[in-house]
């Protein structure tokens, strides 16, 4: 992609949160992906019961937009998670280590008291740039 304009991923199933809620799931400039904030409501937008299920939700949300752009959860740079207990980051970490077992980007885990919807327990933003998972380098010790 040579050019600077940028390109909205709503992957099908989200047109409803793109005219309702009046966001994109992501923007894509260049290389360069921003995700929106992923959560774990069902089908039926309802939260999912626990934290280890809510996360994998938000994990799937998470890689259905990342791969709408054409990339995979390796191009993620960076994670911000929020998280309404720190007491549940156990649980969070367990799903998180299904979905990204190993080059682990840059992460910020913050607690919040609430969020967009009543009975969430976490949500996970994301940065990627795509095709840069496949060339990734640990440096250091």
């Amino acid at each position: 992609m040579s050019s600077k304009n940028q390109q909205l991923i709503n992957p099908a199933g989200s047109e409803k949160i793109y005219e309702k809620m009046q966001f994109s799931q992501a923007v894509r400039v260049e290389d360069t992906l921003w995700v929106s904030g992923q959560t774990g409501f069902d089908e039926n937008w309802k939260p999912a019961e626990g934290i280890e299920n809510q996360t994998r939700l938000a994990f799937q949300g998470l890689e259905k937009i990342i791969n709408a752009a054409g990339g995979t959860l390796a191009d993620i740079v960076e994670l911000v998670t929020y998280h309404t207990s720190m007491k549940d980051i156990k649980g969070f970490s367990k799903i998180k280590a299904q979905f990204i077992p190993e080059g682990y980007p840059a992460w910020t885990a913050v607690g919040v008291t609430e969020l967009v919807m009543p009975g969430l327990l976490v949500e996970i933003r994301a940065t990627a740039i795509i095709g840069s998972g496949k060339h990734k380098q640990k440096i250091g010790s």
